[in-house]
């Protein structure tokens, strides 16, 4: 159906990716974009919309603060707090619109997306409660977290990040700016189920691969438990180096957190 008139909007997002197959919308499973997309067609039947979305989080990851286009046929900006209103009282608990706006003219969602933050949310040793699972990855045994904390270190700034992401295409921008990367102890979300002592790794930069988080927050894993020395973790931030990063942490500890729009 093509589109009568396109009038785009910002909306603003969070949710718990924990039951859901990522943002990206796929024939027969549950995804976030899917549950809205079946959300707008119930609030605005017979309306033509499309989404982009400013990131493609993959299963089981959250978001605190994530940011989709929305370009509808219609004009809504007259009635955008009760759009929002409504889209979140039919919205399932775990997804909630936190506000919309009008987009800039010329607005491309997904290359004017800037600054993401993401937050990496884990504990070691015993195991979590259950209620943990959404939210906190444990790894079982011992982990070295000042080591850790001093390895991290090294994905701050430039580098060629084409050993940490999956499934690299020819010609792909491999060489990426990270301009923060830090563990400390969690004091961001918080619940009485949650161990004594839990961390995150915060990373913010201007753009990620696929899996690059995920497989960052591994090679720290590995370090911490002696597996992978700090030096092989600098070697495969070089231009050229080819080198194995066998472990990718688990999805469901993986936030993001926020992000910027040009």
């Amino acid at each position: 159906m093509q589109m009568r008139g396109k009038y785009t909007y910002v909306v603003w997002i969070q949710y718990l990716g924990f039951r859901y197959s990522g943002w990206q919308r796929q024939p027969g499973q549950k995804t976030i974009e899917g549950m809205i997309r079946k959300t707008l067609k119930y609030v605005r039947p017979g309306k033509t919309f499309k989404i982009l979305g400013a990131s493609r989080t993959d299963a089981k990851v959250s978001a605190f603060n994530m940011a989709f286009q929305l370009i509808s046929e219609d004009d809504l900006k007259e009635e955008l707090p009760d759009f929002l209103e409504e889209l979140n009282e039919n919205l399932p608990p775990d997804i909630r619109i936190l506000k919309i706006h009008e987009a800039r003219d010329g607005l491309n969602i997904i290359k004017d997306a800037r600054k993401k933050e993401y937050v990496y949310f884990f504990s070691y040793g015993s195991g979590n409660h259950p209620f943990s699972a959404p939210f906190l990855v444990n790894f079982p045994g011992e982990l070295d977290i000042d080591l850790m904390r001093e390895t991290s270190l090294l994905f701050e700034g430039e580098h060629h990040f084409h050993n940490f992401t999956a499934r690299l295409k020819e010609g792909k921008q491999v060489r990426r700016k990270v301009l923060h990367c830090r563990i400390t102890e969690n004091r961001e979300l918080t619940a009485n189920f949650f161990p004594e002592k839990h961390y995150k790794l915060l990373v913010r930069g201007d753009g990620f691969m696929r899996y690059q988080i995920r497989m960052m927050m591994g090679a720290l894993v590995l370090a911490g438990r002696g597996k992978l020395e700090p030096a092989i973790i600098k070697k495969a931030l070089q231009e050229g180096e080819k080198v194995s990063i066998p472990f990718i942490a688990p999805s469901s500890g993986l936030f993001l957190k926020n992000m910027e729009l040009l």
